[in-house]
């Protein structure tokens, strides 16, 4: 039912790309024949409309667990950085026992710098890893962030490379 393109001829174009991309195909026509070829050309479950929002967040996180596995221990996503401790699952910062509230943009920088600590990473590095190759703006919005996340993060380093960008200095 989408406009100018056959939800049919959609899925076949995304598993001629890549076979092992999970689909959940969702579909105003309830038929069992619709869902039987839906499922047939690759589809790896099939949601018939009307449905809860929620059970597409169950179904997808199933879909994920059947594809990636059950993490049996929840330590893994743990990252400990100088005095901070970041879950990744959780999208968390702690320090301490003290949660520091940061907001979305702030949290997925603070993890690429986590993640590359210790190295130099420039203004475009972040902008694409951050907010994504298609951001449109400034790359000032950077220095920004970094500014309120130094304040929010202030036990660690973060070092200006002026002209360049930024590194996350630390021993642990």
């Amino acid at each position: 039912m989408l406009p100018d393109v056959d939800g049919y001829e959609l899925i076949k174009a995304i598993k001629d790309h890549n076979k092992s991309t999970p689909v959940i195909f969702m579909s105003a026509r309830n038929e069992e024949l619709d869902r039987v070829v839906g499922l047939e050309l690759g589809s790896d479950d099939y949601l018939s409309k009307p449905f809860l929002p929620w059970e597409l967040v169950i179904r997808t996180n199933k879909l994920m667990e059947r594809i990636h596995g059950i993490e049996e221990d929840g330590s893994d996503d743990i990252i400990q950085v100088g005095d901070y401790t970041l879950s990744e699952k959780q999208r968390t910062v702690y320090l301490g026992e003290d949660e520091i509230q940061l907001t979305n943009k702030e949290y997925e920088l603070f993890c690429y710098l986590v993640k590359n600590k210790n190295i130099v990473v420039s203004r475009d590095q972040i902008l694409n890893n951050v907010w994504g190759e298609d951001y449109f703006g400034s790359d000032r919005v950077v220095d920004d962030t970094i500014r309120r996340l130094r304040k929010k993060v202030d036990k660690l380093n973060i070092e200006t490379v002026y002209g360049y960008g930024y590194k996350l200095v630390c021993k642990s």
